[in-house]
């Protein structure tokens, strides 16, 4: 079975359009949610999800738990989590790779960094 969906994970629903519309222009098939708990129900149950575009900054479980969570689960550990962030400050970038993220990219999203990381990734 291919793992050729992208996971969007957004407190935001403006961002997660944003994020899906432009990904579904290049041909990525997207799935959502928008809190980090639905974001871990929804890849335990879509076995197609190939990557996390994880927000960072959510209420309740943030995205450095869920990425947590997600290192920690036998099944979902391989999932390669791409940190999607506002925070562009110096050392928020190594704290998510820290924390487990296989990629960083900043709000603003630069879509072609973007890009790259998802075909590095996935």
């Amino acid at each position: 079975m291919a793992r050729d969906k992208i996971l969007i994970i957004d407190d935001d629903n403006r961002n997660i359009f944003a994020l899906s519309a432009v990904l579904k222009a290049r041909k990525y098939r997207c799935v959502s949610a928008t809190s980090g708990e639905d974001g871990l129900d929804l890849l335990k149950k879509d076995k197609e999800i190939g990557i996390v575009l994880m927000d960072m900054m959510m209420p309740g479980m943030d995205g450095y738990q869920a990425i947590a969570e997600i290192h920690a689960d036998e099944e979902l550990k391989m999932v390669p989590v791409i940190a999607v962030t506002a925070q562009a400050m110096l050392g928020d970038r190594e704290r998510c790779l820290e924390a487990g993220a296989s990629g960083y990219v900043s709000k603003p999203i630069n879509v072609d960094t973007l890009t790259d990381l998802i075909t590095k990734y996935m």
